[in-house]
């Protein structure tokens, strides 16, 4: 099973890509604004989406993706996501007035979107490939996901904060491989992660040292112009687990 980091940016820049992971080229966890750099051909293969939750950076292309693909595929791209992720998608983005209701195009009998609703712990099989909601602390309901391929998992937390819950799931998962966590902030910045639901250097060694395993840990999420100073924070505690900063364009084998 190969990850493909689409965009992993906490924010948009020049060479700066947000959320988006491209699994076996069938299956996108998240659709930020790394879906634009895909050919047409490599969007048409694209049969499922994984929502973490309905923030901007993590659903920007979903939109645009359903667009390019319209009359390119027989099949519809399947969304799951959260209850209330698809009620954000129906309300304000596929309502016919941001964008097309592509749950009703071309047809409502033939539609090129359909919704697939999840909740924490529902696992979905794909071709063998099993993805399982996890849990998430965030600010919007959200979810992470594990992606376990068989001879191993990706763990990927989406946007969160400290979770219990979290690791309590992940501490089940005997194959873990990979955990890409979000680290947003610094650590002077940790009133504005805790407000936000997100992880400074801080907060994320301490969920990290309730983790049994030793997967290889890649931060992401990382926001534009604080990158370096984040993972200096890290760097600087010398944690066992060694995470390194996840890039743009890396592949993940699992």
């Amino acid at each position: 099973m190969n990850v493909q980091v689409l965009g992993c940016s906490g924010g948009i820049g020049q060479g700066l890509r947000t959320t988006s992971l491209l699994v076996d080229g069938d299956i996108l966890i998240d659709a930020g604004t790394g879906v634009g750099d895909l050919t047409l051909a490599q969007m048409s293969t694209i049969s499922h989406v994984f929502l973490t939750h309905a923030h901007l950076d993590h659903i920007a292309f979903l939109p645009l993706l359903l667009d390019a693909v319209l009359g390119k595929r027989e099949q519809p791209v399947t969304v799951h996501a959260l209850p209330e992720t698809i009620a954000s998608l129906d309300a304000h983005i596929f309502n016919g007035k941001i964008w097309p209701d592509f749950n009703r195009i071309p047809t409502p009998e033939q539609p090129l979107l359909q919704y697939s609703p999840l909740v924490v712990g529902d696992m979905v099989e794909i071709d063998g490939r099993r993805i399982t909601a996890l849990p998430a602390n965030h600010g919007v309901p959200a979810v992470g996901y594990v992606i376990d391929g068989g001879a191993g998992s990706l763990a990927f937390t989406g946007d969160t904060t400290s979770c219990e819950e979290f690791w309590r799931a992940l501490n089940q998962v005997g194959n873990l491989r990979h955990l890409v966590i979000e680290t947003s902030f610094t650590n002077a910045e940790i009133a504005l992660a805790l407000i936000s639901h997100h992880y400074c250097p801080l907060l994320l060694l301490n969920g990290l040292d309730q983790l049994h395993s030793r997967p290889q840990v890649w931060i992401t999420h990382l926001k534009p112009g604080e990158g370096e100073a984040i993972m200096q924070e890290i760097d600087a505690a010398r944690h066992p687990l060694v995470p390194k900063a996840l890039q743009h364009g890396q592949v993940l084998n699992v």
